[in-house]
């Protein structure tokens, strides 16, 4: 049966001379993998297969099969600024290769899918967008059960390992104390449309950044490190 969805790109991967292996997150099924016939004639244009790109895609789905197919797909809405600011490419790589380790396949989640595509749009457009990653996590780790709880009176420390803030140093080393857990603390109450308000030292950015991500580590099946951090520390001051 043909279906309508509206798609981001999340890898593909080489299957034959005019083939590739699409992996996307879908707004009607979830994450899925298509095979798509790319270049020549009424193959998909390369551009449109870039990670990140936001498609509209008519596919076939096959309940009895992991691989679907794409009939038709086009880009649904293209980057302003993304292909051509080497800072907003850098995260583009880091939003890509987090999506691409932590979600997995299942059913459609619509709530995630507009998170995602706000992001995007957000990294695309937003005037300042050195606090982007962090609160991107912080956004994701929503979707994925395990945001992490604000802090209540007198806990000025944050409990990596069990996701909230607390008084007292734990008895393991996975804790954040001041002043970057101030600084989280204020990322908690922060969205992508005032993140550009947030006032974090480039120091303390990319300590937390590193700290979200061992976070992210302890609370998921993501395994070993993600290689676009350190290019991230460079860019973003």
């Amino acid at each position: 049966m043909l279906h309508t969805t509206r798609a981001i790109v999340l890898r593909t991967f080489r299957h034959g001379d005019r083939t590739v292996v699409l992996k996307a997150l879908t707004e009607g099924f979830g994450m899925r993998a298509y095979m798509v016939r790319a270049g020549g004639k009424g193959g998909a244009a390369a551009a449109a297969l870039q990670p990140l790109s936001r498609l509209e895609m008519v596919v076939t789905e096959h309940v009895e099969r992991e691989m679907h197919s794409v009939r038709e797909l086009r880009v649904q809405r293209p980057y302003t600024q993304l292909h051509t600011d080497p800072v907003r490419g850098t995260l583009a790589l880091f939003v890509q290769e987090v999506l691409y380790r932590t979600l997995r396949e299942g059913s459609a989640d619509e709530a995630l899918f507009a998170y995602v595509e706000e992001a995007l749009e957000a990294m695309d457009t937003a005037t300042d967008i050195r606090c982007f990653p962090l609160v991107f996590l912080l956004g994701l780790s929503a979707h994925l059960g395990f945001r992490p709880e604000g802090p209540g009176p007198g806990e000025d420390r944050f409990d990596l390992k069990e996701g909230h803030f607390t008084r007292d140093r734990a008895a393991h080393d996975h804790t954040i104390g001041q002043p970057l857990s101030g600084h989280l603390a204020a990322l908690l109450q922060a969205d992508l449309g005032s993140m550009g308000r947030l006032e974090v030292p480039a120091a303390h950015r990319r300590e937390l950044l590193d700290h979200l991500l061992l976070y992210y580590r302890l609370h998921t099946a993501t395994s070993g490190e993600l290689r676009s951090p350190g290019v991230l520390h460079q860019v973003l001051g």
